[in-house]
Parts: structure tokens; C-alpha cells; sequence
């Protein structure tokens, strides 16, 4: 069943407080990303895509990827919240032993399609998974998601140049378009922009939306929908911990996880108790 607005607002107020919690516990972890990307997961998990632990196996399940893999402590959450694993294993990230590792792992964690975590491969799963729903005739649909900086990677435009010449139209990719990275402002360390312009130059269909705006992001998923003969891409303006004061739009949240201290903040910040 399809989440309201206000279910998914609250959903996602959530995701934020597990992530904080979670890095807390590990003392390791990419908050920064992972706070950016909670509005796309949670639309995609609680919203829009056709999936469930009963599902795992199903060949008609959709499909998703997270190709920017350090963000792994936002799907994590979504999943367990969306019933895939016990909440209680969220506690465990990184630790010696626990499916819950610094980047997802499809032979571990339960919902996870893709084993991600070296950037722009992801992105390329996504595109051979899209291909072969086309050649099996199924009608499921394959959701990625992307960073900014990810974009440097030259795999990614292969894959993007694969997907439109095989008119991939049941292929979505989300970029979290946040403006940094571990060393800084994107545009500083190896500028991709103008990203909407380079994917509509390798054969895409573009949006532009607010990323943290459920209606937008419910919106291009249906336009999305419609696109015939063409793989879209949903460039996303993201704010990097996004939720978080003293983490947003902040390169050095990228790797570091809160203290006691901060995290007690953040909770408050984010508000709202379990």
C-alpha cells in the first residue's frame, strides 16, 4: 500500500534518526550522504517500488541499486523499517560479524540487489539488469541512485551510453546532486556539471527536481513512467546532512561519524521520539 505525504514525512524523520544513531553506535560511517538520499529512498521503498522481504527472490520485483554504496547506513534503514530484517540488527552496523557492513552486500543482507560500493559500478548492474528485463519481457522497473561525485567516474557515462543506445525505458537514475564530496565542492575537485545537460547529450530523459520534496520526487517517477524508448535521470538538488545543523553542507560530515554529544543534537534537531 502506498504511503500518504505525511506517512512518508514521517518515515523519513525516521531514516535520519537511525542513521544518526546507527553511526553513533559504529563510530565509522558516511552520515552526510546518507541524510541527502532519505527522501528517494523512502519514496521509493514506501511509495513507489513493488517490493517486500516475501519478494526478494520474485523475478518480477523491481529493482534497485544503490551505486553510491557509502550511503549503505539510508538503505539499511529503509529496509529494516520496511520489514526486510529485524530494526535491532541496525545496531550492529559495521561491526565484526554483522551483515550490516560499511557498503551493501547482496549475499548478506536481505533486500539488497546489488553488492555496491566502488563508485560508478553500481550505475552499471542497474543498466544489465534494465537489459535484461527487456530480453525476458518482464515488466518490472530498475530505480539507481547515484552521487555527484560519482559522476567523475568515467564508467558511469558508459553505462549511461549503453542504456539509451538499448532504450533502456524501464531504467530510473536518481543523481543525489548535493555539491560535495569527501575532498570538497564538487565543482571544485573534477566539475561534472551541467549534469542535466550531459545526460540529455548521451540520449536521457531529464528532470530536475527538489530532492527532498516528496511531491516532486512522486512526480518525476510518474513522468518517468510514461518515457518510451529512453532511460530517465532524475537530477536531484540534495542538501548534504540534510536534517542536521552543523552537518549540512558540510564536506567534513562526508566520513564522520557524531559523538555522544552530537548525536544527542542531531536527535533533537530531527526530533520526535520512536
Amino acid at each position: 500500500m502506498k504511503k500518504t505525504i505525511e506517512e512518508l514525512k514521517s518515515i523519513a524523520k525516521q531514516i535520519r534518526k537511525d542513521i544518526i544513531t546507527m553511526l553513533t553506535e559504529s563510530h565509522s560511517g558516511h552520515p552526510g550522504g546518507s541524510l541527502s538520499a532519505v527522501e528517494i529512498l523512502v519514496t521509493l521503498y514506501f511509495y513507489e517500488m513493488n517490493v517486500s522481504k516475501e519478494k526478494c527472490k520474485d523475478l518480477n520485483r523491481d529493482r534497485f541499486v544503490l551505486s553510491k554504496g557509502h550511503a549503505a547506513p539510508a538503505l539499511y534503514s529503509v529496509l529494516a523499517r520496511k520489514g526486510f530484517f529485524n530494526v535491532d540488527e541496525l545496531k550492529s552496523l559495521r561491526k565484526i560479524g554483522s551483515i550490516l557492513q560499511g557498503h551493501p552486500n547482496m549475499n548478506e543482507v536481505p533486500g539488497v540487489d546489488m553488492s555496491t560500493g566502488s563508485l560508478g559500478q553500481g550505475i552499471s548492474a542497474a543498466v544489465g539488469m534494465a537489459l535484461a528485463g527487456k530480453i525476458d519481457k518482464k515488466d518490472y522497473r530498475v530505480y539507481a541512485l547515484l552521487g555527484d561525485g560519482e559522476l567523475e567516474e568515467g564508467q558511469v557515462w558508459e553505462a549511461a551510453m549503453s542504456a539509451a543506445h538499448y532504450g533502456l525505458d524501464n531504467l530510473t537514475a536518481f543523481v543525489d546532486n548535493n555539491g560535495l564530496q569527501i575532498d570538497g565542492p564538487v565543482k571544485e575537485v573534477m566539475n561534472p556539471e551541467p549534469i542535466t545537460d550531459k545526460f540529455k547529450a548521451f540520449g536521457w530523459n531529464v528532470l530536475f527536481i527538489d530532492g527532498h520534496n516528496f511531491e516532486e520526487i512522486i512526480n518525476a517517477i510518474e513522468e518517468a513512467k510514461k518515457i518510451q524508448d529512453k532511460p530517465t535521470a532524475i537530477v536531484c538538488k540534495t542538501v548534504k546532512g540534510k536534517g542536521v545543523s552543523f552537518m549540512e553542507n558540510q564536506a567534513s560530515w562526508h566520513g564522520t561519524a557524531p559523538n555522544i554529544e552530537q548525536c544527542e543534537q542531531a536527535l533533537r534537531e530531527i526530533g520526535g521520539e520512536e
